[in-house]
């Protein structure tokens, strides 16, 4: 099925014959152009049904998000697998129970919200826009990054934005509290 130019493998349709495109070095047309320009590596996102969630922000941090195999309910576990800002591939393995939303990565918090099946604004995300600028690595207060959201989105009288960023924030809180 193809809808919009969009195929059922989740990309766009002419992209399935340019990615089976291969040179006589063996490498993909996306390779072959990465190389030559110079530029990081390209991080190709394609939905399945096991994936919890898939995406990236605007520092070039793309990823998906599965459980492991190993997961259980009284531990979940969920693999994030993708290229950092850098270029750099990267797998990383959460233990839901240990995120800490007062000191975590936003890869360790899309991992909860994923798990938690937290209410996402306008399906996009329930994590403040300055998760946006996060590097794989970089840990952060989210609960103060939630308060200074709700804080400046008063000021601006956007009284819907305040409500689901305080719905968001609470469910992260109940998160922390239950452990």
């Amino acid at each position: 099925m193809n809808v919009n130019g969009v195929g059922t493998a989740g990309y766009l349709a002419w992209q399935g014959a340019r990615r089976a495109q291969q040179n006589v070095t063996g490498k993909s047309f996306a390779e072959q152009v990465n190389n030559m320009a110079g530029t990081p590596k390209v991080y190709q996102i394609f939905s399945e049904e096991d994936m919890l969630w898939s995406g990236g922000n605007g520092t070039g941090l793309s990823y998906y998000l599965k459980y492991a195999e190993n997961s259980t309910e009284d531990d979940p576990i969920v693999i994030a697998k993708g290229v950092d800002e850098n270029g750099d591939e990267f797998e990383k393995t959460i233990h839901i129970n240990k995120v800490n939303p007062k000191s975590a990565t936003v890869v360790e918090m899309r991992a909860l919200e994923a798990h938690m099946g937290v209410k996402k604004q306008d399906g996009f995300t329930s994590l403040p826009l300055e998760a946006g600028a996060l590097g794989l690595n970089d840990r952060m207060d989210f609960m103060d990054m939630f308060k200074n959201v709700i804080n400046n989105m008063k000021l601006l009288s956007q009284k819907r934005t305040v409500a689901y960023y305080q719905y968001s924030m609470q469910t992260y809180w109940d998160f922390m509290n239950k452990k």
